[in-house]
């Protein structure tokens, strides 16, 4: 083979190898999950209440993966977490108004709102609303857990939670979270299980649930220790379809390599 063909083979493979290897996809930036019918004056809320979209191009019925950040309740953005990218499946990441702007419970309507617009407008995208992985980090976790297992939230905004098909918080609290405790004026050190808390709504109708957190040693305090509880309870009320994930080696930003335990779940369905 002479020298110019041997170079014309070997280009000819490494562009089938980029063009496979690569998922060619669309990001739709800022868009307002608020319904088109609502008379919003707050401009807080006009600025948080916003997502990006991504989906593989020419996307029919993929998984839907919505992202909530992380960040305390009182910091962060909406994201969407690189290694979720470039798969066959929509990501979608929301913002949410954050403390000490606003007080609990706002930040949980906020995160309702959002899962229910993407329910209710993913399939334009490319996206199939009974394939919906809600998840997050941390308080964004904690974001996923309360929408589905309280479900008055997202019943507030036309969507029965039990039709998610999969929830998978990332160190997310399963008692009421840290934040909510700070603005009654209660220690961080002093766990309450109250209408705010995941655990009070533990119930067997719930959707699957993957639980996933850091090393229980090296972890936020009692973090692994709430989940595992959490874990235990939905096992006792007759949940059949939960399971944890606890990542040895890893703190509380475990995030990476949960992602492909999330990935997995989502391409399955």
């Amino acid at each position: 083979m002479n020298h110019f063909l041997t170079k014309f083979v070997v280009a000819i493979i490494l562009f089938k190898v980029f063009s496979f290897s690569h998922v060619y996809a669309e990001t739709w930036k800022d868009i307002s999950y608020l319904s088109e019918s609502e008379k919003v004056s707050d401009p807080y809320l006009k600025e948080r209440a916003k997502l990006d979209i991504y989906c593989p191009d020419k996307a029919k019925n993929a998984p839907v993966i919505v992202w909530f950040h992380g960040g305390g309740l009182r910091s962060g953005n909406k994201e969407l977490p690189e290694r979720l990218l470039n798969q066959v499946v929509c990501v979608v990441g929301p913002n949410y108004r954050l403390f000490p702007k606003i007080k609990s419970p706002v930040y949980i309507d906020d995160a309702a709102r959002a899962v229910a617009w993407v329910y209710h407008n993913i399939e334009k995208y490319g996206g199939d609303k009974s394939k919906l992985v809600i998840s997050g980090h941390s308080a964004g976790g904690y974001l996923a857990l309360m929408v589905v297992m309280d479900e008055r939230w997202l019943q507030k905004y036309q969507m029965d939670a039990n039709t998610v098909n999969q929830l998978v918080p990332f160190s997310g609290h399963t008692i009421t979270h840290f934040t909510v405790r700070e603005e009654r004026g209660i220690k961080g050190e002093q766990p309450i299980v109250d209408e705010l808390a995941p655990l009070f709504y533990v119930r067997k109708d719930a959707p699957p649930i993957t639980l996933i957190t850091g090393d229980r040693e090296l972890e936020l305090l009692g973090r692994y220790e709430e989940n595992a509880y959490f874990y235990r309870m939905m096992k006792v009320s007759g949940h059949e379809k939960v399971q944890l994930y606890e990542m040895d080696g890893y703190g509380h930003m475990m995030i990476e390599p949960g992602l492909p335990i999330l990935l997995s779940i989502a391409k399955s369905l």
